[in-house]
C-alpha cells in the first residue's frame, strides 16, 4: 500500500467516523483512550510522534512500530484510580520475507468485585466488572524517512450484568528526519463500530474516535526534545459547556429570562487541543519526561485552587537488556496515579536453539528510526 493510498484511508475514517460522535462521557469502550505506556503517560497521556526506544510507543501510532523492537516484550502495570488494576501487555516481532513488523497488544482492566442486590436492598450475588482489548499491528517503511502502519482492535466489556462487544481500527504516518532531528505523525485511533450492544435492540454507541498529529524537535547540542500535539482534529468545540459560564438575565416587564454567553473562550477552546512535552536525557541511559494537558487540567482542576491538575512527569531508564519506567500523572488536584512499566528484548534472554533460528529470533536490527 503506498503512503498516499494510507493518507486518503486515513483522512476517510476520520470524516466518517467523526459524524456520530459526541462529547460528555457518551461513549462506549471509553478506557481506550488510557495510555497503555507509563512513557507515553508521562508526556501528558498522547503521542503519535516520539521515536523512542519503547516498544510500547507503537500502541499510541501504528507507525512507530519499527524493525529495532524485534523480539521486544512489554509489560506496563497502572496503579488507576478506585482501585483499578490496568494491565497491559505488547510483543513485536519483524518477518523479513514480508518487510514487516507486526505487533500483540493486550488491555485489562478489572474495576474490582461488587455487590449484587434486587430493589429491596437484598444482596443476591456477586459481580465483577472487566474491560480488555486484543490489538493486532502491522509497519512498514515507506522510502527512506517515511512509515505508515494499521491496527486492529478486538474491544470487550463485562460490566456486571451486561456486555458489549466492538471491533475497531488504528491508522497511522510517521516522519523521521534523523539528520535534521525532526518527526512528525498523524493518527486515527478507535475508528470502528460496536457489533454488540449493551442493550439489546438499542442502537449502536459512539465510539471514542481520536484523531491526532504532532511534531517533535530534538537538538544535536542540547540533551532534550520537545513536542507538541493536537488532538481531536475533527471537532473544534470541545469545551465542556459549563452552566455557570452563562449568565441569566431577567426582565421584570415581560416576566421572560434570556440568557446569554459572556465569552467566546476561543483561546481556551483552542489550547483544550494540544498536549504540550519534553523529553530530557541525563546520559545515555536516564530519561526525564514532563507533559502538560490543557484539556485535563481544563476539565479536573477546581476553580480555586488548581494545583497541578494536567501535569504528568516520569522518568526511563535504559539499560542493555531492559528498560524501566515510571509516570505520574496528576488528573485531580484530590491526587495523582502511578504507572510502572518494563521493555524486555527477549533474544537477549533466550536463544530458542532451532526454533529460533526458523524465525530468526536471534536477528539484531539498527537503532535507527
Amino acid at each position: 500500500m503506498r503512503l498516499r493510498q494510507l493518507l486518503f484511508i486515513t483522512l476517510f475514517l476520520a470524516s466518517t467516523t467523526a459524524m456520530a460522535q459526541v462529547r460528555g462521557g457518551e461513549r462506549a469502550f471509553e478506557f481506550l483512550r488510557l495510555s497503555n505506556s507509563p512513557h507515553i503517560s508521562a508526556l501528558g497521556g498522547l503521542s503519535v510522534i516520539n521515536p523512542a526506544k519503547d516498544v510500547m510507543m507503537s500502541t499510541a501510532n501504528p507507525a512507530l512500530l519499527r524493525p529495532r523492537f524485534h523480539t521486544n516484550l512489554g509489560l506496563n502495570y497502572n496503579l488507576y484510580y478506585a482501585g483499578t488494576r490496568v494491565t497491559n501487555m505488547y510483543y513485536a516481532h519483524h518477518v523479513k520475507k514480508l518487510n514487516t513488523t507486526f505487533g500483540l497488544g493486550i488491555q485489562y482492566l478489572n474495576y474490582g468485585d461488587f455487590t449484587r442486590t434486587n430493589t429491596l436492598g437484598q444482596v443476591v450475588g456477586e459481580a465483577q466488572a472487566v474491560d480488555y482489548a486484543i490489538t493486532l499491528t502491522a509497519s512498514r517503511s515507506y522510502l527512506e524517512k517515511w512509515r505508515y502502519g494499521a491496527s486492529v482492535k478486538m474491544a470487550n466489556s463485562q460490566l456486571i450484568g451486561e456486555g458489549s462487544f466492538a471491533l475497531l481500527m488504528d491508522v497511522g504516518i510517521a516522519y523521521a528526519d534523523t539528520v535534521k532531528q525532526l518527526y512528525a505523525g498523524l493518527a486515527v485511533k478507535n475508528a470502528g463500530y460496536q457489533l454488540d450492544k449493551y442493550t439489546a435492540g438499542a442502537d449502536a454507541q459512539p465510539l471514542p474516535l481520536d484523531v491526532q498529529i504532532g511534531v517533535m524537535k530534538k537538538f544535536n547540542k542540547a540533551p532534550f526534545a520537545i513536542s507538541v500535539l493536537a488532538h481531536h482534529l475533527y471537532q473544534w468545540d470541545i469545551r465542556y459547556d459549563n452552566p455557570a459560564d452563562r449568565q441569566d438575565n431577567i426582565l421584570i416587564i415581560s416576566d421572560t429570562t434570556t440568557t446569554t454567553e459572556e465569552k467566546s473562550y476561543f483561546a481556551d477552546k483552542l489550547f483544550r487541543h494540544f498536549v504540550f512535552a519534553l523529553d530530557m536525557n541525563l546520559g545515555k541511559r536516564l530519561e526525564i519526561s514532563v507533559g502538560y494537558n490543557h484539556l485535563r487540567r481544563s476539565e479536573l482542576a477546581l476553580a480555586e485552587v488548581k494545583g497541578i491538575s494536567g501535569f504528568s512527569y516520569g522518568a526511563g531508564l535504559y539499560l542493555n537488556k531492559f528498560t524501566i519506567h515510571f509516570a505520574r500523572s496528576h488528573y485531580h488536584l484530590a491526587g495523582a496515579f502511578n504507572q510502572i512499566g518494563f521493555n524486555f528484548q527477549m533474544n537477549k534472554f533466550f536463544g530458542l536453539g532451532k526454533n529460533g533460528r526458523k524465525i530468526n529470533w536471534s536477528d539484531k536490527y539498527a537503532n535507527s528510526y
